[in-house]
């Protein structure tokens, strides 16, 4: 009932190729560009205006107004939070609302 397909004959021909020749690809091994390391900074003036401007701040929103991705200004408040600049008022799972700490 079932079987094997009939190969065209320019299947035939490839297959009889010679397997060594490699058109284009390369090995997994061979060194290639690697990628770049991107480190983006806070403005810690800009940011630090910000947050003191503000009754409270969330991790979004301080990304959004420092024009960073939402991971750098995570950093930046988690850092803030160690020195003592900011502090936790609420939040859950990850979504946190901070305020600053008045001196």
């Amino acid at each position: 009932m079932g079987g094997s397909k009939k190969v065209s004959p320019a299947k035939q021909e490839k297959s009889q190729a010679p397997k060594d020749s490699k058109k284009g690809k390369k090995d997994k091994g061979e060194g290639g560009p690697t990628k770049a390391e991107i480190t983006v900074v806070v403005n810690e003036q800009q940011a630090m205006k910000f947050i003191k401007g503000a009754k409270v701040i969330t991790v979004q929103e301080l990304a959004r107004q420092t024009g960073v991705k939402i991971s750098a200004a995570n950093a930046f408040l988690r850092n803030s939070l160690k020195n003592g600049a900011v502090k936790k008022v609420g939040g859950y799972s990850g979504h946190y609302v901070y305020r600053a700490v008045s001196s």
